[in-house]
């Protein structure tokens, strides 16, 4: 009869083990990382959006609009000033 070896012997324990033992590693350094490094604070929070800056002409965004109103139709888009 073989004598049994000790725990630490088996492979699959080792790796039983250092999947946690990785993620506490990895925790810790995610930890040091947000105190070393804090995000500064926003002063203005609730400020304007840049969409509401910029006022965009009716003509401008004409192709999109049509390009997207008639994706699912099948039916091709007018085009509104041809090159000529």
């Amino acid at each position: 009869m073989k004598p049994t070896q000790p725990w630490w012997r088996f492979g699959h324990v080792w790796l039983v083990i250092s999947g946690p033992a990785v993620v506490v590693v990895a925790g810790f350094v995610t930890l040091y990382l947000a105190i070393k490094n804090p995000d500064p604070v926003q002063q203005e929070y609730y400020g304007r959006a840049p969409a509401e800056e910029e006022a965009v002409s009716p003509q401008a965004i004409a192709p999109a609009e049509l390009a997207r109103n008639h994706a699912q139709t099948g039916i091709p888009a007018q085009v509104l000033n041809p090159k000529k």
